[in-house]
């Protein structure tokens, strides 16, 4: 690939972050979000040509997700203007079972960018990283899904494919599904957790209204909107089947739930 810098939208997110600490030891980055000195942000698309100026590919995270309203149209218009400056691939994070994702994808297929689309399921890191830190540190995970399983995937893993497809030609025009290898439901990975940290943490299901309301004092409504349909529409066993994208992309299989819970409690994050 070109020596021009790798523009990593979405820098500081979860997956942008390691995709940039990755790339960072073979030659320039762009990582760019709201607050950086060349600003990027999907709610101002004046923003968008400066950022895809003078760079080779780029990594692209669409917030708040692929799922929205809107974010047909905003891949579209990037890709427009990515196929403009020339660039030599984009990788698009996309989410399993969203139909606003796989528009936006479609979109993407069709512009003429050379393009990998890497299909996520649900992030190992939400339980560290995310909105459920604080209910593992309490001591208790409260959420409206039940027994549905859900084959969460390593952050870690997602980032070793896309520096992968932003590295390597053959990997242009591949859909890569990737989960981890076991499902879970949300209570028995609550429960790996709890082991890992060694102390008490619970699960407790409870209604999208009540969910719905203990957000509601620290979110907008749009994101509340977006986590009930993940929760009560995508989270309805649709996405349980595990797929092999990330062996398929890397030739290896992906990391263990358990793994993860071990590695992240030796961190001290899920202290109480």
């Amino acid at each position: 690939m070109s020596q021009l810098p790798i523009l990593i939208i979405g820098g500081t997110g979860k997956t942008g972050a390691r995709v940039g600490a990755l790339l960072q030891a073979q030659g320039v980055t762009r990582p760019v979000s709201r607050s950086t000195s060349v600003p990027f942000d999907w709610n101002d698309p004046q923003t968008w040509p400066a950022a895809l100026d003078g760079v080779s590919s780029a990594y692209v995270t669409y917030q708040p997700d692929l799922a929205v309203e809107g974010s047909t149209e905003a891949i579209t218009e990037l890709s427009r203007l990515a196929r403009e400056n020339g660039l030599q691939r984009l990788v698009l994070l996309s989410g399993r079972g969203e139909p606003g994702a796989q528009r936006a994808e479609a979109a993407l297929q069709a512009s003429g960018v050379p393009w990998t689309i890497v299909r996520a399921s649900w992030f190992n890191q939400n339980f560290s990283e995310g909105y459920l830190l604080d209910g593992v540190k309490a001591g208790e995970v409260a959420l409206p899904a039940g027994a549905v399983l859900e084959p969460f995937i390593d952050a870690d893993d997602i980032a070793d494919v896309v520096v992968a497809a932003l590295n390597d030609e053959r990997h242009a025009g591949k859909l890569y599904e990737v989960t981890g290898p076991r499902a879970l439901s949300f209570a028995q990975a609550v429960a790996e957790i709890s082991t890992a940290a060694g102390r008490p943490i619970g699960y407790r299901q409870i209604s999208p209204e009540a969910f719905a309301a203990g957000m509601r004092p620290f979110v907008p409504e749009e994101i509340i909107a977006l986590m009930d349909e993940l929760f009560t529409v995508v989270l309805d066993g649709r996405n349980s089947r595990i797929a092999d994208g990330v062996e398929q992309a890397l030739g290896r299989p992906a990391r263990d739930f358990a793994d993860y819970a071990r590695r992240t409690a030796a961190t001290g994050v899920w202290r109480g």
